[in-house]
This record gives C-alpha cells, structure tokens and sequence, in this order.
C-alpha cells in the first residue's frame, strides 16, 4: 500500500475475531450494568423492567433502531406503572436502569446505517424526558421533576449523543479512508496488470521485427549460397557474409531485449549511459540494401525534414518499412519489387509500401509459416502512436501497406532525401544469379 493510501486508524483497533469477542464483551458489561442498578430497586416490576431493558441491549449493534423503540416502550411503562401514593411504587421513575435508554440512543446515533435515526433518537430521548419530568395534562399523567433536574437530563442527553455522534463521524471516515486506501491499491495493482500488457505486447513487437526479418534474410541467402556454392564461390562468399551480419545485429539487439527483460534497464551492469541503439530513418536505407541483397528490387524514397520526427516516431516507421521487407520475403520471395514511400505531410507521417507479389514463391508456399504477428504488430504501433493502418492485397497480385502517424514535433531544420540507388536491373540478375 502506498504511502498516501494508508489509514488513519484510532489508538485501539481490533479487526476479525478479536473486535466481535470485545463488542460481545462491551453488550454483555453494559446490559449486567442495567440489571444491577435495577436490582437495587424494591418496586414489583423495576426489576422485570430493568430485565428487559438489559436483554434488549445485548442486539443493540445489529438493530439498534428496534432497540431503542423496545427500551423506549419499556421507558413508558415504567413511566404509567410509577404511582408515588404507593410504597413502594410498582415501578420507580426515574431510576438508575434508565440508563439503558442511554444506551439505546448512543447505539442509534454510533451504529445506524440511516442518516436521519440519529436525530430521531436524541430528540425522541429529549422528549420523553421532557414529558416525564411535567407530565402529559390531556392524560392526567404528572410529572415527577422540575425545571432544574430537566436540565441535567437534557444536558446528560446532549453529552452522550454528541459523544456518539463524533464516535459515528469518525467510523465513518476511517471506513472512507479504508474504502479509497483499497481502491487505491487495485487501481495501482490494475495499472501494474496493464503496464505488464504493455511491456509484453511491446517485446513481443520488438522480437518478431528482430527475429522475423534477420531470419528471413538469412535463410534466402543461405538457399542462394547452396546454389551458386559451386558455380560461383565469391557469390556464395559475399551471401555467407551478409548472413554472418545480419546474425551479428539480431543477436545484438536479442541481447538488448535480454538485458532489460533481466535487470530492467538497456544499459550493461553498472555502465553509467544507457547502450540502447536509437533507431532512425537513416537505417531504412541499410534493411532496404540487405533486401536487395536478398533478391528484391527495392526503389525507397525517404522526404522528411531532418529533426522533425521525435525517435518514437522513427522507430515507428523504421519497423514498419522493416516487416514490410519481412513479409515480402516470406511471401513473394527474391524477383518482387518493393516501391517504399516515407514522407510527412501537413503534420503527418504517411507510409506507403506496396509490391508488385512477383517473386519466386508468388503462388506457393512461403519461407516458414506464418501466424500474422506481422500485420498485428504494425497495427499495434500505429495505434499506439495515434495515426492509422491499412493493409492488404493489390488489385491484381502483390500486397499494399499504408500507415499514417501524426507528427508531434515542430521543429524542421534541413531536408532530407533519400532514394534507392544502383540498377534494380543488375540487383535482380545477380542475385538470380546466386540463386
């Protein structure tokens, strides 16, 4: 629990078993209490009343309302059954096991639920004692006190209800205070849950661009250098070393993901700057060649002005312009064209990757199986950013990407272009070539 959800609580504060044991215990001493003092009286009835009152206290926190109307009506016929021309009366009025009517109010006022029984209960005590102490003339009952002995009655009254009415106020905050302490907690405990979701989601993305692209350049050089191993070793030479780099960065950034998954931090143990590698819209060009070296024919135009994307926002358009490369591999392989647009607009990241589906797998089965995590994650990273996605196939064959993202920052310095080089003619041949 956080330090700002903690409780107030008072200076005693039993909880469970032992609260109910001591409540048990704080009925039974106060119901023995009205059953003494009536004891001591000699009247026919004051101990059956006194009786009466002191069983009817012992459900005084859980009716506290039916409690006071029984401990009330037991007042009243104390009150009718008191004859002061007898000796010993029946009943004495008043006398010291009044107190229960005490009791019962300061139960009504502490433990009811209702906001209005509180009041209901003082000034049902403060008129009673009123009508006992100068009668009820259009009953002919007299009254048994005066002036004075009314006022320390009702000062009495006012005491004990004011005394339950602070004891009541503050259940009641404490009770509030424990409630928003315990909301508190599972809002935080819900928030831990979703920063989990996220982290998750966030490291599943970064593991399939990662896994996904590096393997499938990978395996189509590799295939390539199978093919060409005896006809043409340079070639089969120069695939083996673009497999050996492309391993060499996957595993640098598997060991990334590694470290934060284990010490929650990117940077290695006790370095004093994070190592993690930014990445930008200058690295799209280096996927772009490593898919030209694969087979595809890449033609890549990057418009946007320098400075005027925040990182988040490049790291977005990098992994989307990498997985489309990914997915054309899988799915088309070497022979497709990729055309590759990245440009900002009016405030807007636009992203257009299309290509024309034909490559060598055009029609059968692609490089590994595929379980959608691909399109998934894209969709994830742009909603995430605020813009919008849409993918799926081109009239006639190939396959059509487009991802928008607002930008957030304002701040262009100089422009910068950047467009895919070398003959796609000459790319296309040597790596059917290899193949």
């Amino acid at each position: 629990m956080t330090e700002e959800s903690r409780v107030p609580v008072p200076w005693i504060a039993p909880s469970g078993r032992y609260a109910r044991v001591l409540g048990r215990a704080v009925d039974v001493a106060l119901a023995l209490a009205v059953l003494v003092a009536a004891y001591d009286y000699a009247g026919e009835h004051d101990l059956l009343l006194g009786a009466l009152m002191a069983l009817a206290l012992l459900a005084r926190r859980k009716r506290p309302g039916t409690v006071m109307a029984v401990v009330m009506a037991l007042a009243l016929a104390q009150f009718l059954l008191h004859d002061p021309a007898v000796d010993p009366p029946p009943a004495h009025a008043p006398a010291a096991y009044d107190v229960a009517v005490l009791f019962a109010m300061m139960s009504v006022v502490h433990h009811s639920r209702t906001p209005w029984m509180p009041y209901a209960a003082g000034g049902a005590v403060l008129l009673a004692t009123g009508a006992a102490s100068f009668g009820v003339p259009f009953l002919g009952l007299d009254g048994f006190g005066d002036g004075q002995s009314l006022l320390i009655f009702w000062g009495l009254t006012l005491t004990v209800w004011l005394t339950a009415f602070a004891l009541h106020t503050r259940r009641l905050y404490a009770e509030s205070q424990a409630a928003r302490a315990r909301h508190a907690e599972r809002e935080q405990e819900q928030r831990a849950r979703l920063a989990a979701v996220r982290e998750r989601a966030e490291i599943a993305r970064e593991l399939h661009d990662v896994v996904a692209h590096s393997l499938a350049v990978m395996i189509l050089q590799a295939d390539g250098a199978g093919a060409v191993l005896r006809t043409s070793p340079d070639m089969a030479e120069s695939a083996l070393k673009t497999i050996a780099a492309t391993g060499r960065d996957a595993i640098d950034d598997m060991h990334r993901i590694v470290r934060v998954l284990r010490e929650g931090r990117p940077g290695p143990q006790g370095a004093g700057e994070e190592d993690r590698r930014l990445v930008t819209l200058d690295e799209i060009e280096t996927v772009a060649d490593r898919a030209r070296t694969a087979g595809l024919t890449v033609d890549l135009s990057v418009d946007v002005d320098q400075g005027r994307l925040s990182p988040a926002e490049e790291m977005t358009a990098f992994r989307i312009v990498q997985e489309c490369l990914t997915n054309t591999l899988r799915h088309a392989g070497s022979g497709a064209r990729v055309d590759i647009r990245v440009r900002e607009k009016d405030g807007t990241l636009l992203i257009d990757v299309t290509d024309d589906g034909g490559g060598a797998l055009a029609g059968r089965a692609p490089v590994g199986e595929s379980g959608g995590n691909g399109l998934v994650g894209m969709r994830e990273r742009v909603e995430l950013a605020g813009g919008a996605f849409e993918a799926g196939p081109r009239l006639g064959s190939g396959w059509h990407v487009r991802a928008s993202v607002p930008v957030r920052t304002k701040t262009p310095v100089a422009a910068r272009t950047s467009a895919g080089t070398g003959n796609p003619e000459a790319t296309r041949t040597s790596v059917r070539t290899e193949r």
